[in-house]
This record gives structure tokens, C-alpha cells and sequence, in this order.
């Protein structure tokens, strides 16, 4: 198969009206800590086509996006198949266009009564996840080559590691149910209403800290979806994608290094157990983490810094993919990769630099067959709202009239000149 060059969506940041899941019941919440709902988003659920066509036009072979399990079962046990038909019409609009689809199961959000029995921090949720990825293959795998099961399965434990940072220094213990998850008591009882649980108990929905024990919940759920996908289509890859940083040491102390060696094996290193049999994995990287003998140092005093506060350096792509490859020796994938600003121009030069790593990587024998660009749309940027811009195509969300970006065409030319497509 040729390269696939293209750009990233996740449903619930697009599609609009995701109304079974556990972000729409939070964002819509009396006292929500989302800046905005994502009502309507940008209306890719009616306008699919329009933005295949853009994405295609532009010289791009891929689209990555994934099904929304809250869609599909909104309750438990209960498959709907107008939804299935639904994706299965996308899928087949992709291939009718030449564009390779590249599926991913679970971005982020999670039908209610998910958490409403226990979440990511419950056994049960394995044997949920397995039987809806049987039916949801079932339904279409035919028609894939490529399948991402988890988006960001280490997600979690990176949003532990950050509150941990940052209830040291404020002098207090971090768990579950810390003081910066819990906040004021009318949220907590709202909560406790949406998800049918005791008042004071943080949701375990897939973003919310993760204790051990639900970073192995979730990659056993990974295992077990790879081998239900494989039990009905071999020839699918399946893999699951993490979100990795490219670790720096800044000084030469010991103590540095030891701190560098604890982050990548937190980040990567602790997977491979979980991974050595998938197809490939899915890279997903925006940015350095600079590390001393005192941890995690802020961004140099000169950095540009973009929209989500982190500094703007695409050479990290690179340096990801580099040490990925030293430890896991199947496909690599890159599945997001992006920059979240309002100066376009800031943008391509993003692009052009981080593909071009991309392009140093295959040169030295690593086997890279993906860049996914997150994102095609600018979309809701989860507690963020619509403020933040990461898409190569802006959206009116008042007409949802699509005004495509320089940036998409210029992805477009630098990949199909570096990857010869």
C-alpha cells in the first residue's frame, strides 16, 4: 500500500448532536466546567462529503476518524443500525473518492451507562468494549485495512502525572477524587444524577486520572478488541495510539536522566508488553518535554508558544518516531500530529518541517506509512470549546460554510513531493 498522507477527526468534535454521551451530559450541565457545548460542532454528520471532497481535492489519500460507541449503543446491548448504516456510508464514500478510511473505535468519549457501571476504572468495561468492537467490525471490516482501537490510551495516566505536578505543589495528595476533580458541591450532585453515582464520586470517564489498574483496564480492552477484530478479518492492522512526547534531558545530572527515563517509560516504554503483537502503533505527538534533575522545566523564555500554551516545536515528531522505533519494530503510523494557532502561516511552516522529519525517518529504514495531520476542521476542543483552531479548514459555525486554509494545500504538495505518491 502506498503512503497515506491525510488528516485526523474525532467524532464528537465534528459530528455535533452526540447526545448518548458522557461529554454531551457534562458539557450541557447546569455548572459545567466546559467553556461551551458542542451542540451542533461543525456538522460533519451532514457534511462528510463535502469535507472528503476538500480533503481529497487537496492531494490527500487518508481520512482518519472514528465511530462513536455512544451512536451505535446508546444503551447497553442495544445496537442502532441506522447508525451503522450511517458510517458504512462514510467508509464508502472514502473509497469511492480514493481515500483510504482509517478507523479508530474510541476517541475520548463513552456512552453514559459505560459510566454509569463503573467506567475506565472497572473490569466490566472490557467485556463492553470487546462486544461492541465485535458487532461494529461485523458491520463493516470488509471494507478496512487499517483499524485503531483506543485513541490516546495513555492519556490518562499523562493527566495524573500533570495533577500530581501540580497538587504538589499546592501540598496535597492526588487520587481520584481530588479536590481539582471534584469542585463545588452542586456539580457533584449533578454528576451524581447524569451517571447514577454517590455524590462526591468522580465519573471515570476516559479522560479522568487514571490509577494503575485503569491503565491496565484499558490496554487489556485494547488486547481484547485486536483479538475479536482479527477473529473476523486477519488481514486487518489493528493498532492502538499513544500520545508521546519527545522527551529532552536539559542538563547532564544523573538525576535527569533518571527523571527522562521515568517519563518515556511512563509514556511508551511500560506498553510493549501490551503491544508487541499489534500491527503498528499510532504515533501521536505535538510537542517537546524538557527535563531537568527538578522534572519537567517550562519552555525556553524565547519559545513561540501555541494556542494550547505548549511550545510550538515540530522537530519532536521526528525525535518521537526515532525512539518508538528502537523499541517497537512493526509499522509506525502517524495518526495526529498539528498545531493549534490562528496564524496559518505558522502553520504550514509546522508542516513542512514535521514532514519532512517524517520523510529523514524512512530514509533510514524506519517503516513509517502514515502522517495524519490533526486537524482537517478546526472543531470543539473539548473543555476548550470552539477558541482553539488546530484545522486545516475553518469553519463558520453560524453558516458551517467551510473556508479551506493554505495549509491544506499545502500539506497536500509537501506530502505527495516528500512521499512520491
Amino acid at each position: 500500500m502506498k503512503f497515506l498522507l491525510g488528516a485526523a477527526t474525532a467524532a464528537h468534535q465534528v459530528e455535533g448532536n452526540n447526545k448518548n454521551s458522557d461529554f454531551w451530559a457534562m458539557e450541557n450541565m447546569k455548572y459545567s466546567d466546559f467553556d461551551e457545548p458542542s451542540l451542533d460542532a461543525v456538522d460533519h454528520y451532514h457534511r462528510y462529503k463535502e469535507d472528503i471532497d476538500l480533503l481529497k481535492k487537496a492531494g490527500l489519500n487518508a481520512y482518519r476518524f472514528s465511530v462513536e460507541w455512544a451512536r451505535i449503543e446508546p444503551v447497553e446491548g442495544e445496537f442502532d443500525l441506522e447508525e451503522v448504516k450511517h458510517y458504512n456510508e462514510v467508509i464508502d464514500y472514502c473509497i469511492e473518492q480514493g481515500v483510504e478510511p482509517v478507523i479508530t473505535l474510541h476517541h475520548f468519549t463513552s456512552p453514559v451507562w459505560v459510566i454509569t457501571n463503573g467506567g475506565w476504572e472497572d473490569e466490566r468495561v472490557i467485556a463492553s468494549f470487546e462486544k461492541y468492537v465485535k458487532f461494529v467490525i461485523g458491520q463493516f471490516g470488509n471494507k478496512l485495512h487499517y483499524v485503531c482501537t483506543i485513541n490516546e490510551a495513555n492519556m490518562g495516566i499523562q493527566i495524573t502525572a500533570i495533577m500530581k505536578r501540580i497538587m504538589k505543589q499546592m501540598g496535597l495528595q492526588v487520587g481520584l477524587n481530588s479536590p481539582l476533580q471534584n469542585g463545588q458541591p452542586e456539580k457533584q450532585e449533578e454528576l451524581a444524577k447524569i451517571f447514577n453515582l454517590p455524590v462526591g464520586v468522580v465519573p471515570n470517564i476516559f479522560l479522568a486520572p487514571k490509577t494503575e489498574k485503569g491503565d491496565d483496564i484499558i490496554m487489556r480492552a485494547h488486547q481484547a478488541a485486536v483479538k475479536v477484530i482479527k477473529a473476523q478479518f486477519p488481514e486487518i492492522k489493528v493498532g492502538v495510539t499513544l500520545s508521546l512526547h519527545d522527551v529532552q534531558v536539559v542538563d547532564d545530572s544523573p538525576e535527569a536522566a533518571q527523571q527522562a527515563e521515568k517519563e518515556w517509560n511512563a509514556e511508551f516504554k511500560h506498553y510493549l508488553p501490551y503491544i508487541e503483537n499489534d500491527d503498528f502503533i499510532g504515533v501521536q505527538n505535538y510537542t517537546r518535554s524538557l527535563i531537568s534533575a527538578n522534572g519537567q522545566e517550562t519552555a525556553p523564555k524565547d519559545s513561540k508558544l501555541t494556542q494550547m500554551g505548549y511550545e510550538v516545536y515540530p522537530e519532536a515528531l521526528e525525535h518521537v518516531i526515532r525512539c518508538v522505533a528502537k523499541d517497537f519494530h512493526q509499522e509506525i503510523l502517524v495518526t495526529e500530529n498539528g498545531i493549534g494557532t490562528s496564524d496559518d502561516e505558522q502553520r504550514q511552516e509546522f508542516i513542512r518541517v514535521a514532514t519532512e522529519g517524517v520523510k529523514h525517518c524512512i530514509e533510514d529504514g524506519i517503516p513509517v506509512k502514515a502522517y495524519f495531520h490533526w486537524s482537517l476542521l478546526d472543531n470543539f476542543e473539548w473543555h476548550k470549546g470552539y477558541s482553539k483552531t488546530f484545522g486545516l479548514i475553518e469553519v463558520d459555525r453560524k453558516t458551517q460554510k467551510r473556508y479551506p486554509k493554505e495549509s491544506l494545500t499545502v500539506l497536500g504538495k509537501v506530502g505527495n513531493k516528500l512521499f512520491k505518491m
